[in-house]
């Protein structure tokens, strides 16, 4: 395995800067507070484009592996599979588990999923998980994800589909706090083309990809009780929003958090929160 490769630098407000950041402040607690989430959600995008021994691919925006670990797993040592992230603490740590793990087929890079600056026409199989709603021109991201693609290659994103209420409800507490910028962010998931599979396939269509499908997969996260659910959900990117949240709203804010996850207590007695992930997945076009 080769060592991470620094990133271009860029300071704040850079808007990459400013993800950055913030990925590199959460990176430590990063799907290991004992919640299953990136990991479960980048094991179905794995599964669907089906990596085979010996393939080459992509993994941009890879965190600490969750989708990077499986996919060196599947092509083997005769396949190489390169991790990008732009959080530079994301790629340091993923690089201590691929090293942990002895995989030696991996390459990993601080880099912007946005523009990745990758060889084109190489990669047999090109995955972002939970990756494309976050960026400022989604459209030109996929169609330089797709150059990366040789004929035939395949590309598979996951975002997200639907969340049932009582998870609709926990993230409404937030509402109150965010600044205007943050408002249009936490809907960009599920608004405009990521407001139905329709559009995502639009996405992934108008990149040049050809016979794009789309599956669905519920993936439920359980939780003791509160203090498990405020844990995990200053894990991750949600932690932004709970810098929003001033001194002395936070008790009150936990205070409704608990009643709603009273709300969906399990016979096992955890509260239990379902959503919904959109796999989509398209071929570059065949040469000639």
């Amino acid at each position: 395995m080769t060592s991470p490769k620094p990133g271009p630098p860029s300071t704040p407000p850079n808007p990459s800067a400013r993800v950055a950041a913030l990925f590199d402040r959460v990176a430590q607690t990063y799907e290991s507070v004992g919640v299953p989430w990136f990991a479960p959600i980048a094991e179905g995008l794995v599964a669907a484009v089906a990596p085979q021994p010996g393939e080459r691919v992509v993994d941009l925006g890879c965190g600490r592996g969750a989708a990077l670990v499986p996919l060196a797993t599947a092509v083997g040592p005769g396949g190489r599979v390169v991790g990008a992230d732009l959080s530079p603490r994301m790629v340091e740590l993923a690089a201590q588990r691929v090293e942990e793990l002895g995989l030696t087929n991996v390459e990993l890079s601080v880099m912007d999923a946005s523009a990745p600056s990758l060889p084109a026409g190489e990669a047999d199989v090109v995955v972002a998980s939970l990756v494309v709603f976050f960026l400022p021109r989604p459209a030109e991201a996929l169609a330089a994800w797709t150059a990366l693609l040789r004929p035939g290659g395949r590309l598979g994103i996951s975002t997200f589909a639907g969340r049932d209420d009582a998870w609709r409800r926990l993230d409404d507490l937030f509402t109150p706090y965010l600044p205007p910028m943050m408002l249009d962010a936490r809907t960009s998931g599920e608004s405009g083309p990521f407001a139905s599979d329709a559009g995502v396939e639009g996405l992934l269509a108008g990149a040049g990809l050809t016979g794009v499908t789309t599956t669905h997969a519920d993936v439920v996260v359980r939780f003791a009780d509160v203090d498990a659910w405020v844990t995990w959900s200053q894990s991750h990117g949600q932690r932004a929003m709970w810098d929003q949240v001033p001194a002395d709203a936070g008790a009150g804010l936990r205070e409704q958090a608990a009643a709603i996850l009273d709300g969906v207590r399990t016979r096992d007695g955890d509260a239990a929160l379902t959503q919904q992930v959109r796999y989509t997945l398209g071929r570059a076009p065949a040469a000639g």
